[in-house]
C-alpha cells in the first residue's frame, strides 16, 4: 500500500460569487449607488482598485441594467444587475485572501436583496 500522499497545492486565487433576488429597486437602478458598493467593498476586503470602475447601463428585457467592472491590483470585481427581475450577480476573484462574511455584508447594506445564495470556490489549474 502506498501511503504517500501529493502534497496539496496552495489556492491561486479565491472566489466568490452571489446571486442575490428581489433587491432594492431604487439601488441596482442607480449608477452613484453601484460606484459606492464597489468602493466601499473594495476598502473593506482590504483590496486595491486599478482605475476607475467601469459602469454602464445597456440591454433589453430582463437582460437591461447596469454592468459593473471593476479591476482591482489581485483580479477583479465584476457585477450584472437586471433592472426587471430586481437581480443582481456579483463576482470577486482575487488571488490574495479576502473576508467573504465582509464582502456579502457591504452587498447586503447597499441592495437589500430578500434572497441570497453564494458559493465561495478556491481555484487552482
Amino acid at each position: 500500500m502506498n501511503t504517500t500522499r501529493k502534497k496539496k497545492k496552495p489556492s491561486w486565487g479565491y472566489h466568490l460569487l452571489l446571486d442575490a433576488s428581489h433587491c432594492d429597486q431604487t439601488a441596482i437602478r442607480s449608477k452613484k449607488t453601484i460606484a459606492d458598493f464597489v468602493k466601499k467593498v473594495v476598502k473593506e476586503i482590504n483590496m486595491k482598485a486599478y482605475g476607475r470602475p467601469r459602469i454602464v447601463n445597456f440591454g433589453t428585457g430582463k437582460r437591461k441594467g447596469y454592468t459593473l467592472v471593476q479591476l482591482i491590483q489581485t483580479s477583479d470585481i465584476t457585477a450584472h444587475f437586471s433592472e426587471e427581475e430586481g437581480s443582481a450577480y456579483v463576482d470577486i476573484f482575487s488571488c490574495k485572501e479576502f473576508d467573504q462574511k465582509t464582502a456579502i455584508h457591504v452587498f447586503r447594506s447597499f441592495f437589500h436583496p430578500q434572497r441570497i445564495r453564494s458559493r465561495f470556490l478556491k481555484r487552482q489549474a
